[in-house]
């Protein structure tokens, strides 16, 4: 027993991180790949049994990680972005959010024949997109301005939303279904909504607050050693999301989002450190999450995909996101192609097939036969939409004018006095430049120069959100150090043809 159980761990880790690293390989969406694997090793192949993949162990090992992930993705936030956008992320989160649901509550009853609250259930858990396709697809098609920092955010931030929309849904469905309370009503239940909605916000705010702000007091005085900084702020945010999700049922995820974005906009201690950490630590955990909800499917889910899924993937990605998107966007500053562009951006992701398999578990009591459905349905859409704007939204961009389909500028890894000599001369031929130092007197001298310059590890993957990529084409590394530089390349592989990466030292 004990070596099967070893066997399966191994199985899923070796899946999950080989998935990745050979839709990195290949430039293919890498959900796609993990799904497939999960999907092969599980009920294809028999080397996961759906059967044992089963239980309450799983579902909390799923919403911890999500958590987690949250919580990196908060990282990647800066306030200072939504000085021109703050109004357009704001109305697609709500606004935009509400629209998505109803309109994809009402295809799912109409064109699925689902009940009534079952298709309001699930039209919540497709509210969400999500941080683990949003980010890498705005990577690939590095698309310029506003466009990239509305749709990165609307990525994260609508996360928590849909799924505490989503919880407030089934709690109300079985609060309805309940024997023991028969009583209830719409009264009732429109109630506990309100109720549960307040309590979820009030208890994430609340709970992110101290837990950052113990996080910050720790780590700026020093009262633990470097080696043990990520552990503690890894501990600090999983007893975060647990507190939070004790006092109100599922209110850690919207918790770590704000923890997240809390410390990445502190001035008192540098999170650098704590970003790489977690970088490396979310690898694992969403290679090992869609391997894990995939392979708990049955092969007798495929009998739920048929032409009707097909057209209401169609009307998800056709009708439902470019109205949400149009109505958020009307009072905006951003233009037609933009707007046209965020109706092109709405991948969903592992948020949605987590909630979407454990409450098809909780379910299960309430509606035997038609949950049955339900869970093939949501990944049917994961696919689809990762599928179809994974392979379309570069194109798109270029035809709309948001990204350059042949970038000829330079970036700098590095801002010594002679790489920024080089700079100057190279700008002065009418080339787009930018560098990136780790040293901040490098940088400003860069700036003072008159040369667009960051301050950042070139190593943290941070750095490809972090710096405006528009227009620049080829990479320049003037690190002497040939393993950092080495690595460097690896890195920015993702976003540079290996042809246009360079080493100059």
């Amino acid at each position: 027993m004990p070596e099967s159980i070893l066997l399966d761990i191994t199985i899923v880790i070796v899946l999950g991180v080989g998935a990745q690293w050979a839709a990195w390989r290949f430039r293919l969406p890498s959900i796609l790949l993990l799904l497939l694997v999960g999907f092969l090793a599980g009920p294809v192949l028999g080397f996961l049994s759906p059967q044992s993949l089963q239980g309450d162990w799983l579902f909390a090992f799923v919403s911890l990680s999500i958590g987690i992930i949250l919580f990196e993705g908060g990282l990647s936030l800066r306030l200072s972005e939504l000085r021109e956008v703050g109004g357009t992320v704001l109305n697609l989160t709500t606004i935009g959010a509400l629209i998505t649901w109803g309109l994809g509550a009402a295809g799912l009853h109409y064109i699925l024949e689902y009940n009534v609250p079952l298709s309001i259930l699930i039209g919540a858990i497709l509210i969400v997109t999500g941080p683990t396709v949003v980010i890498p697809l705005l990577r690939h098609v590095q698309p310029k301005g506003r466009v990239g920092t509305v749709a990165k955010w609307e990525g994260i931030t609508i996360d928590p939303v849909g799924a505490i929309l989503a919880v407030l849904v089934l709690e109300t469905l079985l609060l309805l279904n309940d024997p023991s309370r028969a009583e209830a009503g719409v009264n009732a239940a429109v109630e506990h909504v309100a109720i549960g909605l307040g309590l979820e916000i009030f208890v994430a705010l609340g709970i992110s607050v101290a837990a950052t702000m113990l996080l910050v007091f720790v780590l700026r005085q020093r009262m633990v050693p470097d080696f043990l900084r990520n552990a503690v702020t890894l501990m600090v945010v999983v007893a975060a999301f647990v507190v939070s999700n004790v006092l109100q049922h599922e209110s850690g995820l919207l918790t770590t989002t704000l923890m997240g974005i809390a410390v990445a906009n502190q001035p008192f201690v540098s999170v650098q450190h704590i970003v790489e950490f977690k970088e490396n630590l979310q690898v694992l955990l969403i290679g090992s999450l869609f391997v894990l909800l995939s392979a708990r499917l049955e092969l007798s889910a495929l009998e739920y995909i048929d032409l009707r899924v097909l057209i209401f993937l169609g009307l998800l990605i056709f009708i439902v996101r470019p109205v949400a998107v149009f109505v958020s966007a009307v009072r905006s500053n951003l233009d037609w192609e933009e707007k046209a562009f965020l109706s092109w951006m709405a991948p969903r992701g592992v948020v949605a097939a987590a909630v979407a398999s454990l409450f098809a578990f909780q379910l299960r009591p309430v509606y035997p036969e038609a949950v049955d459905g339900m869970v093939p349905v949501v990944f049917a859409v994961i696919v689809g939409t990762v599928a179809i704007y994974g392979l379309t939204a570069a194109p798109l961009a270029q035809w709309f004018g948001l990204a350059d389909p042949n970038p000829n500028g330079l970036l700098f890894v590095g801002a010594a006095p002679w790489v920024r000599m080089v700079a100057r001369r190279v700008q002065d031929l009418g080339v787009d430049v930018s560098l990136i130092d780790n040293n901040p007197t490098h940088v400003e001298q860069a700036r003072e120069e008159g040369l667009d310059a960051y301050q950042a590890n070139v190593l943290s993957e941070t750095v490809l959100d972090e710096v405006d990529l528009y227009g620049l084409g080829r990479l320049l590394i003037t690190i002497p150090n040939d393993e950092v530089a080495s690595l460097t390349a690896l890195h920015f592989s993702e976003v540079f043809e290996s042809t246009d990466i360079h080493q100059l030292a």
